[in-house]
């Protein structure tokens, strides 16, 4: 707080550049209920039928760790985690975009479906949409910070 802010006006900025009020809660609430589907969809297919595509399940295995990272880091709200936050949704945008082109165009490489393949079809599409809102509200946040920290 400045000399020339009042007790308010300093809470109200600390607030925004928080990541985990607001959407950012919304946003704590799905990564974590997309970790813990990924995970346990990825722990049953790898433990009963990894051999039929191993790939698919690893890669959904692989989708529930940077899930529960981002979920970590979205409530944590530091600057650190904030970082680690944007990496993670970056990584999930790539993959969605990467494992559902992929899934497109070679059906033959993915015959059980993974969370990111179709680009996220089986999850209605949210794996396709998370991380763009993630990402957006991760830079907002950052966007905010830098702005009041000159006032």
């Amino acid at each position: 707080m400045t000399e020339t802010q009042t007790p308010a006006e300093s809470t109200e900025r600390s607030k925004r550049t928080r990541i985990n009020t607001g959407l950012g809660r919304l946003l704590i609430f799905v990564y974590g209920l997309f970790a813990l589907s990924a995970g346990a969809r990825a722990g049953v297919q790898i433990s009963t039928k990894f051999h039929v595509a191993p790939l698919a399940y690893t890669l959904s295995a692989l989708a529930a760790v940077i899930y529960l990272v981002a979920t970590v880091c979205l409530a944590r709200s530091t600057q650190t985690s904030r970082r680690i936050a944007i990496a993670c949704c970056t990584v999930e945008l790539l993959g969605v975009i990467a494992i559902g082109t992929a899934s497109q165009l070679d059906k033959s490489a993915f015959p059980d479906a993974t969370v990111w393949s179709d680009f996220g079809s089986g999850y209605g599409y949210v794996p396709l949409v998370l991380p763009i809102i993630g990402l957006w509200w991760l830079w907002r946040g950052a966007r905010w910070k830098e702005a009041t920290q000159g006032a």
